[in-house]
């Protein structure tokens, strides 16, 4: 199993962890030293207190959490957002409010979730003729034309 190493930023920053032992993402907190308010239509970037070494050859993709956006229609923004394995800032989660009503965090909320999975990396070869990319039977069909 590999490891995600976590440094708290803050005391009361909340370690990542499974809810439960099927879950595939680790629950990211808020870390706040006041409430944040999200106003419908409004984001927020909420800091969460810690940095991370993903283990090499991995990403991170911040994720939404389903109740939040079932509930509160509160989401993230840039889902999914990418942390590269050499980023060693703090964690943030870009929250946006698609409601009606404002929603309001507090510290310790969980806002998002971080799923580590593996980074496929390529080479690139540019080729001279389109039929070097191999004919499909999708082609150029795209944004829907595979049907509903």
């Amino acid at each position: 199993m590999d490891t995600l190493r976590v440094y708290r930023m803050r005391a009361d920053a909340v370690v990542p962890r499974y809810k439960t032992s099927g879950a595939a993402g680790l629950d990211l907190a808020a870390c706040l030293d006041t409430p944040l308010t999200l106003e419908p239509g409004g984001t927020a970037r909420i800091p969460t207190g810690l940095r991370i070494a993903l283990p090499v050859g991995h990403e991170g993709q911040v994720r939404p959490r389903s109740g939040l956006a079932a509930r509160h229609r509160v989401t993230v923004l840039n889902a999914p957002g990418t942390i590269d394995e050499d980023y060693r800032g703090e964690l943030q989660v870009l929250l946006v409010n698609h409601g009606s009503t404002a929603f309001t965090i507090e510290s310790g909320d969980r806002i998002a979730q971080l799923i580590v999975a593996p980074v496929t990396r390529v080479n690139i070869a540019i080729v001279e003729d389109e039929g070097e990319l191999g004919a499909t039977e999708r082609a150029e069909g795209g944004f829907g034309s595979t049907g509903r």
